[in-house]
């Protein structure tokens, strides 16, 4: 998988009291390109998103598109599946998260994002610039890919891209999975049957993937 990720990048609970509803739904291999200004800030994201089998099926057969399945598109298909996942309703964080240490840091909304259709999979992309550039200092700066509903799954399928910079080293970190079943099945135990009904808990993040980025200070 990092080897078809790579190629394409271009920019239920055991033991649980109750059964949960099955979540997450859709799956996401995600990768992560970090851009430098000439003045060795980090000033841009560039987010990858491979889209699982069925859920890609399911977006294709939804807009009618490729309708011989063969996986391949053409230019007016592509150009009618571009930006399909980049209309986000006003306050969406567009499940990507940027820190300095413990310090959210602002991220614009996305811009000259792309899609394509890789070996059956969606493969869309997009840019995600800094509000204001930030110097990584001695802090590191931590990227996660999580959906807080925990509808997706994300996985960071990639090793992340530096450009800019030639001195910082990006790793990829998981979650402590036991931590994060224990969250999710306290979150479900608070839960009623009514109040699933609104909305599943909020533990996407408690399952994030992240990498974290090391510079050398100055």
């Amino acid at each position: 998988m990092r080897r078809f990720l790579a190629s394409v990048l271009a920019c239920g609970l055991a033991g649980a009291a109750a059964p949960a509803p099955a979540h997450p739904h859709a799956f996401i291999d995600a990768g992560v390109e970090l851009r430098f200004d000439a003045e060795g800030r980090l000033e841009a994201l560039c987010v990858v998103w491979v889209y699982d089998d069925l859920t890609s099926l399911m977006i294709l057969s939804d807009r009618g598109l490729d309708p011989d399945g063969d996986g391949t598109l053409t230019d007016a298909e592509t150009a009618r599946l571009r930006g399909f996942d980049m209309q986000w309703d006003p306050g969406f964080a567009g499940d990507t998260y940027l820190l300095h240490g413990a310090a959210p840091v602002a991220l614009a909304g996305p811009e000259g994002w792309t899609a394509q259709v890789v070996q059956g999979r969606i493969v869309t992309t997009h840019l995600r610039p800094l509000v204001a550039p930030v110097a990584p200092g001695a802090l590191p700066l931590v990227v996660q890919v999580y959906d807080p509903g925990y509808y997706t799954a994300y996985a960071i399928a990639t090793d992340p891209v530096i450009r800019g910079r030639d001195d910082c080293v990006a790793e990829v970190w998981g979650p402590d999975l036991d931590a994060a079943h224990a969250a999710l099945q306290a979150a479900m135990q608070e839960l009623s049957g009514l109040d699933l009904e609104q909305g599943f808990p909020a533990v996407g993040q408690h399952y994030a993937e992240e990498v974290r980025l090391t510079c050398p200070p100055g």
